[in-house]
């Protein structure tokens, strides 16, 4: 459970960053392009990203499932993000799609009304149990929910993970998703069908991962004091330049797993 001084830091941080949020995080469309043939084409689909943030992935789930395909119901419970959300997809030429301040146990959906639900680095943050039961409340029988978001060790084996002092013992209180498969084989109406690995090649200099680290593009960072931070972020430096012969193009891979869920 968060601690109310870890959401409230962390929301007033996300509303302070929401217009620059997407150039701090890497977007991936191999999840979306997967997620696309799962669905298949299913013709026009009403489906919601909980945990929409910015919209980074909503773009793609429109360029992927077809702008006048898909109805997106975006929720996120900083409004700040939801703002610049509207501005990206209105920028982009997007329109069908609604954006709602709520919790994500708690949609504001009727019952049976979804084909789909996309939860992207988010899960996290949520009450599984009861963000599950919901989801399983909201989708359309033979509809599916995709959870897409690392495990314990697959942040292990990330550049903060090998690099950044105590940041897996921080996140290891922080990520759950051990958890998550017994939680979803406890809700009668889910079922788990594919679990899926993505390996992702990332590419960055020492300078960009420090602006990242210090703008606390993972909310792990916010589990740090001050003065912890600033040591450890100076030792992540001397690590870097000890494991990388040039720390001006740093290369590594990050893996991630998404969770293919089906209303039964």
């Amino acid at each position: 459970m968060k601690s109310p001084k870890f959401i409230k830091k962390t929301q007033s941080h996300y509303a302070r960053i929401a217009d620059i949020y997407r150039s701090l995080r890497v977007t991936d469309s191999e999840p979306v392009l997967y997620i696309k043939e799962i669905i298949g084409d299913k013709g026009k689909i009403t489906a919601a990203d909980v945990g929409a943030g910015a919209g980074r992935y909503a773009r793609l789930f429109f360029e992927q499932l077809g702008k006048e395909n898909l109805f997106l119901y975006c929720y996120d419970t900083n409004e700040f993000m939801l703002e610049s959300l509207e501005q990206y997809l209105d920028d982009n030429d997007i329109r069908n799609y609604a954006t709602k301040i709520a919790m994500a146990q708690e949609l504001p959906i009727a019952d049976n009304s979804l084909d789909a639900i996309f939860c992207f680095n988010a899960i996290h943050f949520f009450n599984t149990p009861k963000f599950l039961r919901e989801s399983a409340r909201v989708l359309r029988e033979g509809s599916f929910l995709f959870i897409y978001t690392r495990t314990r060790t697959q942040s292990m084996k990330s550049i903060w993970g090998k690099h950044f002092p105590s940041f897996n013992r921080k996140e290891s209180d922080f990520y759950k998703t051990e958890r998550l498969e017994s939680e979803i084989e406890e809700t009668p109406e889910l079922e788990l069908i594919e679990k899926k690995t993505f390996t992702l090649g990332r590419e960055n200099s020492l300078e960009e991962l420090t602006e990242r680290a210090q703008s606390k593009h993972y909310s792990t960072f916010y589990l740090y004091e001050s003065e912890e931070f600033e040591r450890s972020l100076e030792e992540f430096g001397e690590n870097i330049r000890e494991s990388y012969k040039d720390p001006g193009k740093i290369k590594w891979s990050d893996e991630k797993t998404m969770y293919t869920v089906l209303r039964k």
